[in-house]
């Protein structure tokens, strides 16, 4: 199955351009939407899911029209949303079989058997009787994925899912992600570069409504090598290198300020070339004004 956007628009009454002719092509895999607070992500993911009205453009995945034909999406659809309610005082079982019921799944010995299966699967079964309020935030985005994975999707839509995570919980998170496109399209949007780096083999980058990027992060790579240069200044000469210089990131050496920037040849005066990585990519794109 492949999931086509083409020419998705959407402007808020409060004159926001959200999605400015938005197209991307998103095959089976893990793909990574990648982009600022603000950016449109969001706005995007919620059309994708049924959630929202476009003003325009279209959205197929395999022969279903996203936008005409919602419940015949939504019958393939998980969906786990940046901010998502819990019942604080009912059990991960509990809520999870519900759940199960308001997809579909009648049969209470299929039902059953389905719910321990995800709470297996997201490494919660022997936390399944504990209240959901007493749950971590790592293990409540396990719950978030387990209710996603409930009608055995093929189209799944994860906002944010590992802000706030701590390491350990953040990796677990990843183990869990790779694993889910192995057999869907799995759609992962977010600000934190480190989770496209680990989990997709495709990507796009967009800001303010715009794709500004679309590819492999190796192929974002490669054509950012030997463009990217850093060097440690003065504080107080901040502005003077940003008059100057393309400024695509400052950091802190030692407790002195760095500076990295984006040159089609040696800028010398100090500067030293640094791999690319896909940090940089992403800075090159949304601060550097790469196309």
């Amino acid at each position: 199955m492949l999931l086509n956007i083409n020419n998705l628009s959407k402007t808020y009454a409060n004159g926001v351009h959200a999605l400015d002719a938005i197209s991307l092509e998103i095959p089976k895999g893990m793909f990574g939407l990648l982009g600022p607070n603000g950016a449109g992500k969001s706005t995007l993911m919620r059309t994708i899911a049924t959630l929202q009205e476009a003003d325009q453009g279209t959205i197929t995945f395999g022969d279903i029209n996203v936008l005409q034909e919602k419940d015949n999406i939504r019958k393939l659809l998980g969906y786990l949303p940046q901010e998502f309610g819990l019942y604080p005082k009912t059990s991960a079982e509990m809520l999870l079989d519900h759940l199960a019921v308001l997809k579909g799944i009648t049969d209470k010995k299929e039902r059953k058997a389905i719910v321990k299966a995800l709470l297996h699967k997201t490494n919660l079964y022997n936390h399944r009787k504990k209240k959901l309020g007493g749950y971590s935030g790592g293990m409540k985005q396990r719950f978030g994925i387990a209710q996603a994975l409930l009608a055995n999707p093929k189209l799944i839509i994860v906002d944010e899912p590992t802000a706030g995570l701590d390491p350990a919980e953040r990796n677990r998170f990843y183990n869990l992600l790779s694993e889910l496109g192995e057999d869907a399209v799995v759609i992962l949007s977010t600000h934190i570069v480190d989770d496209v780096k680990e989990l997709c083999t495709k990507m796009a980058i967009i800001n303010q409504g715009n794709v500004l990027f679309q590819g492999s992060p190796n192929r974002g790579i490669e054509q950012l090598a030997g463009k990217v240069y850093r060097k440690t200044i003065a504080k107080e000469e901040i502005p003077e290198y940003k008059e100057r210089y393309t400024v695509i990131a400052e950091k802190f050496l030692l407790g002195k300020p760095m500076i990295h920037i984006l040159s089609e040849q040696d800028p010398a005066n100090g500067f030293k070339s640094i791999p690319t990585d896909l940090e940089s990519v992403y800075f090159s794109h949304i601060f550097g004004g790469l196309q």
